[in-house]
């Protein structure tokens, strides 16, 4: 009897450590990406405040799958996605003009078609015209509160929100997700802070994305700074790259 025992307990022990080994491999793809060769010196600097291979493991995002990355400015993130999702995969790098023109290093990271599984977009956000359920993943990083942004020196074009939204929820297949981060403004502020300090209230945000279709799946806590007073703006001065960041993984519903 006690042989029989260990024997199932050795079993049970083996399967374990497979999995586990299966996990670790799993979450090891992210860290490659980070480590992949030819990545620019800011890309390794930025690492350090992004955490991207934390972030995307929440993703799951895996070889063959095709992301968009929206308003992805100079392409970072795309970059490592394209690691990701490895030659039979694609990423779709969509900016609108605005973003094209104020993203130095760009045009350096896609020359030589570098990254050949990734299609830079320049479009409207209004009309992004993505096929219905084309898309494994979305990322939204740093950029959502600037569908609430209203600049009166006309260099921001008007986003209505809930259109942009649509959009992407159409374009995602169920079971799709999407990488949600933006820093913080204070709770209850709803997206008023948009314009003048580029922070979103993170429970306003939530509820937008809910009412579109998607569903909370997880969260991470691994960008936030509670020394941030969430009362002054984020892409210059001294809250550059020191602003409290909240990080929210959605999934598409059917």
């Amino acid at each position: 009897m006690t042989t029989r025992f260990s024997r199932f307990g050795a079993h049970l022990l083996g399967l374990a450590c497979l999995l586990a080994a299966g996990y670790a491999s799993a979450a090891d793809r992210y860290d490659a990406a980070l480590a992949h060769s030819g990545r620019s010196a800011d890309d390794l600097k930025r690492d350090a405040t992004d955490h991207p291979a934390e972030l995307l493991r929440l993703t799951g995002i895996k070889p063959g799958v095709q992301v968009a990355d929206v308003l992805a400015g100079d392409g970072y993130y795309s970059e490592l996605l394209s690691y990701l999702v490895g030659p039979h995969g694609k990423v779709l790098l969509i900016n609108n003009k605005q973003y094209d023109d104020w993203s130095d290093g760009l045009q350096a990271r896609l020359a030589g078609n570098r990254l050949p599984n990734v299609e830079h977009l320049t479009v409207d956000l209004a009309h992004m015209d993505l096929k219905d359920k084309s898309l494994d993943a979305v990322l939204l990083i740093k950029v959502y509160h600037d569908f609430y942004w209203v600049d009166d020196q006309g260099r921001w074009p008007k986003i209505e929100s809930g259109a942009v939204l649509g959009q992407l929820a159409r374009a995602l297949k169920p079971g799709g997700v999407l990488l949600l981060v933006d820093h913080s403004a204070k709770p209850g502020t709803g997206n008023a802070d948009a314009t003048p300090l580029h922070r979103i209230d993170e429970a306003y945000a939530v509820k937008e994305f809910e009412s579109h279709g998607f569903k909370v799946v997880a969260k991470s806590d691994a960008l936030r700074r509670a020394d941030d007073p969430r009362d002054q703006i984020t892409y210059k001065g001294p809250m550059l790259g020191k602003t409290d960041r909240f990080v929210v993984v959605f999934r598409k519903t059917p």
